[in-house]
């Protein structure tokens, strides 16, 4: 794993949410460091996808903060630093297993070199349908197409909802292979899964409870 740094790399302090007058959770704190991963853990309906939302900057908290390197979480800097995939996977039907992959890099703003674009998705064994519509991919293979992304992203934190969900036993260990890989550099992810996932978080946030 990569070197951690003497302060938390992303931490969040009494975080708090609500949907209309249900609390979803309060006082919520935690901290991940480089070369760490963190699991949100809990039933459907615990707020795993909120907790999510609010670090990425997508739904703003009721009460807490979320820092970054010390600073709120907040601004370009923090986007640029940020890799955001949720429960869905964000694919368009009408577009290519390859379109896709290049309009969810350009979003971020990263220019793949070609090879390496299908390099990524031959790595997540989608080789020979990179040039199929989307819609006619099982979920399994929709899903590959957000491992072909995190193949290519830099960006060190990684706030990953539900990453496994459609995925069959060599999926998973392609993802997997990508957290660990992620992880030696020095990176860092917030992930929440009903799942085991090698290797094993750093710690756990229970929501719920």
């Amino acid at each position: 794993m990569g070197a951690a740094h003497s302060n938390p790399a992303l931490e969040a302090r009494g975080l708090a949410c609500s949907r209309g007058v249900v609390t979803l959770f309060r006082d919520v704190s935690f901290s991940v460091m480089a070369g760490e991963w963190l699991a949100v853990r809990g039933p459907n309906g615990s707020g795993k996808t909120t907790l999510l939302r609010c670090v990425a900057g997508l739904t703003r908290p009721d009460a807490g903060e979320v820092l970054w390197d010390g600073a709120q979480a907040r601004g370009e800097r923090f986007r640029e630093s940020l890799v955001y995939a949720g429960h869905l996977a964000g694919i368009k039907d009408d577009l290519s297993a390859e379109e896709n992959l290049l309009v969810l890099l350009a979003l971020r703003g990263i220019r793949a070199d070609p090879e390496a674009v299908r390099a990524a998705l031959a790595h997540a064994g989608l080789e020979k349908r990179r040039h199929l519509p989307a819609r006619r991919l099982s979920a399994g293979q929709r899903r590959r197409i957000g491992l072909a992304r995190l193949a290519l992203e830099r960006a060190p934190l990684w706030a990953l909802d539900e990453p496994l969900t459609a995925l069959d036993e060599e999926g998973r260990h392609a993802f997997e292979g990508l957290l660990e890989r992620h992880l030696a550099r020095g990176g860092l992810a917030l992930v929440a899964t009903h799942q085991e996932i090698s290797p094993a978080p750093a710690r756990e946030v229970r929501m719920g409870a």
